[in-house]
């Protein structure tokens, strides 16, 4: 992959060239893109897909795939960052190329363990699944020829001849009209050989046309799959990039949305009102920090870090934190001389008020599942993704979830999506249907449950005494790629010509 400083024009292509580069609104994604883009225009593509392929996760597990509503609420979901999903919409070129680049910006990001290439292969097989079942049948034909897959339909007097045989061995088709059947060699059918669910003759299987995605799936996802183990072999290459390199290390575990910082809630809690909202209002994950504050009167770092910036984000000022983590260490039997050496310092540095001055902001559900899992004696983390499951079940139970819930939590959990889980524990606790966001962040949770129990309104002020203005939050000096990406000059672009190199032998 080569890599350019200077400004360079984006090749404009003819209606007939345009078409020509992606018919369909769905594809296998078998060629790389050649053309050159920018800095930016690479990082905004990085993030909207990502933001889509777990939109597509969150979807999967809180709907029926397939579903009204499922369908729905996907499409929704990919109006929102212009990607291509119908195969008749007028002047979708553009939709198309956004969705071929970011692909394989998101094959650079999510190649390099196995977790992350299981977790970017499901996501793409299920947009690829809802792109399929909505493409005209008349498509369906030229879409497989494109995408390298020799699947014929036969004619209408063979499918006549086999129509029994096919009907009883596909017991989905009972009820309904045969129209598409597709004939197929058996070692590319084997999952439905396997279920007894297809009709095989002379070494070839007969296919209907509702069991055939069935195929095209299991084909995309061997190719997909070769593909991101290719791809990771030649990383290194793209890596020593000094531009790339920091956004596709973080681009896989990123957060895009709200930052949370307290600056619209300063002064709307007081401090007695932590006990009642740490049971009412809290996520599991501050919960039981803020348990295990109350009975050990001590947090170790990792603790007082997640606890602290998420206190600071519900609206606890600098002066309420000061108060909060004295007093109790002091009734952990702390000198308050020590406490005041020791670490007032450390809380005054998480405002900005102390070093680089930098106001940090709480973290979200990604930064504290995947880094500094806690160890012996320690109890920050997510109880979802870092608790023994019978400790976690014995958790929900004492928090009143009902047994069905659980169950649902717990197999929520061992599919590994634990933001779901905690957003089913959500709809528990609050005894609601449908939360009616997508959970990303504690105090996201925080915010959406006060919103529920005071009727739709924002948190409640109290009146406390009046405390010391706050100055002006600084702006947080982030390490975060996406940003760092952000500030460079728009010019700069990427000559994606022979990107095939990384993505092939």
């Amino acid at each position: 992959m080569e890599f350019s400083g200077g400004k360079r024009k984006r090749l404009k292509l003819g209606g007939d060239q345009r078409n020509a580069c992606y018919p369909h609104s769905l594809q296998f994604y078998l060629q790389p893109p050649t053309e050159n883009i920018s800095l930016m225009e690479f990082e905004n593509l990085a993030i909207d897909r990502v933001k889509l392929l777990k939109a597509v996760e969150h979807l999967g597990v809180s709907y029926v795939k397939g579903s009204e509503q499922y369908q729905s609420k996907l499409e929704a979901e990919i109006r929102k960052v212009k990607f291509s999903f119908r195969e008749n919409l007028e002047n979708e070129y553009e939709a198309r190329r956004r969705d071929h680049i970011s692909h394989f910006i998101l094959r650079l990001a999510y190649c390099q363990s196995e977790d992350l290439r299981r977790w970017f292969i499901q996501q793409e097989m299920d947009l690829l699944r809802f792109r399929f079942n909505i493409l005209p049948k008349d498509k369906i034909q030229d879409f497989l020829k494109d995408s390298h897959l020799q699947f014929e339909a036969i004619s209408d007097e063979e499918k006549k001849l086999r129509e029994k045989d096919i009907f009883a061995s596909s017991p989905g088709l009972s009820g309904t009209v045969l129209e598409l059947v597709y004939k197929i060699p058996f070692a590319d059918a084997l999952d439905l050989f396997r279920g007894r669910k297809v009709y095989l003759e002379g070494g070839f299987a007969y296919v209907p046309l509702k069991d055939i995605v069935a195929i095209i799936l299991n084909e995309f996802r061997t190719k997909l799959s070769k593909a991101l183990a290719l791809t990771a072999r030649s990383l290194p290459a793209v890596q020593s990039d000094e531009r790339l390199q920091p956004l596709l290390k973080h681009l896989s575990h990123s957060y895009t949305g709200q930052d949370y910082s307290a600056q619209g809630n300063v002064g709307k809690i007081a401090l007695d009102q932590i006990d009642s909202l740490s049971t009412k209002s809290f996520p599991p994950c501050m919960r039981q920090l803020h348990k295990a504050l109350r009975e050990n009167h001590h947090l170790r770092h990792g603790g007082r870090m997640q606890y602290g910036l998420f206190l600071k984000g519900i609206g606890l000022t600098l002066e309420q934190a000061l108060q909060f983590w004295k007093q109790e260490f002091i009734r952990g039997k702390m000198d308050p001389d020590k406490f005041d050496k020791g670490y007032s310092y450390n809380i005054r540095h998480s405002y900005g008020k102390e070093g680089k001055r930098t106001d940090y902001t709480p973290f979200s559900c990604m930064k504290i599942i995947l880094n500094n899992p806690p160890g012996q004696g320690d109890y920050h983390g997510c109880p979802f993704r870092h608790s023994d499951p019978e400790l976690l079940k014995q958790k929900l139970q004492s928090y009143k979830i009902s047994p069905t819930g659980i169950n649902q939590i717990l197999d929520l959990v061992k599919g590994t999506h634990y933001q779901v889980a905690c957003q089913k524990y959500f709809e528990m606790a609050h005894n609601v249907d449908d939360c009616g966001f997508s959970l990303n962040h504690p105090n996201q949770f925080f915010i959406e449950s006060q919103k529920i129990l005071n009727g739709g309104k924002d948190i409640k002020k109290e009146s406390i005494q009046p405390e010391t203005s706050q100055p002006k939050p600084s702006v947080q000096k982030t390490k975060d790629a996406s940003s760092a990406l952000a500030s460079l000059n728009s010019s700069l672009e990427v000559d994606m010509e022979g990107l095939e190199d990384y993505f092939s032998d």
